[in-house]
């Protein structure tokens, strides 16, 4: 799904073709975005930084500029596009086509996940979240940004079942592809950091669409 779909996945972000809204939410939307990215900017990391299922690597540039960053991600067709980002912004980082669920090879000052968390299973938080906390050196720290619940209908381009925790989702060439979705909430996620073994998690909500999270060992 995630090959397939990499020439679309920016729509999302950018709330084009199908991933619209409407304009009043499109504009909602927009805001609630730059909310994010003034918040990871805001974030102090450096050093040795990983990106996990970075995709097209929408948020990478930001970290690029923090310091040494590998980005991965288990599809080279998104990889592609990270990469064209970054050289757009004349920087540089480490691509490797790598699952975000293989274990570390080395220990980092900061991982991050972008729009990750709510394709890990429930039942499954707890091994992810044990996973990143191996990756992280001593004092090191965990950035993530994802979707909250939302009220009102779904956006156009899924159908979530509840009842599953999973989503329908269309291409533009037709093709449905059904996939783990999780709206967990920040209590949720702040709890998960703790049992994994993080000394802080501090877990916000943005007024309609997104969660993001800083924890530190």
């Amino acid at each position: 799904y995630y090959a397939a779909r990499a020439p679309e996945y920016d729509d999302m972000y950018l709330q084009r073709g199908q991933a619209s809204s409407g304009p009043v939410l499109d504009l909602w939307f927009d805001r609630e975005i730059d909310e994010l990215a003034t918040w990871l900017d805001s974030v102090p990391i450096a050093g040795d930084i990983v990106e996990l299922a970075a995709g097209t690597g929408w948020w990478s540039p930001l970290l690029a500029d923090k310091g040494e960053l590998s980005i991965y991600d288990i599809n080279p067709e998104p990889l592609e596009i990270a990469r064209q980002r970054l050289v757009a912004h004349h920087l540089r980082a480490h691509i490797h086509v790598r699952d975000a669920w293989a274990e570390p090879d080395r220990q980092v000052d900061a991982v991050f996940c972008g729009f990750w968390l709510s394709h890990v299973p429930r039942w499954r938080l707890d091994e992810f979240l044990g996973l990143v906390q191996r990756w992280l050196k001593r004092s090191g720290r965990f950035l993530f940004l994802d979707e909250r619940a939302r009220s009102g209908p779904d956006g156009p381009d899924e159908a979530f079942d509840p009842a599953t925790e999973t989503s329908l989702r269309r291409l533009q060439d037709g093709r449905e592809f059904r996939i783990p979705k999780v709206y967990y909430g920040a209590g949720q996620l702040r709890d998960g950091l703790i049992r994994a073994g993080f000394a802080t998690a501090d877990v916000r909500e943005t007024e309609r669409f997104f969660l993001m999270g800083a924890a530190q060992l």
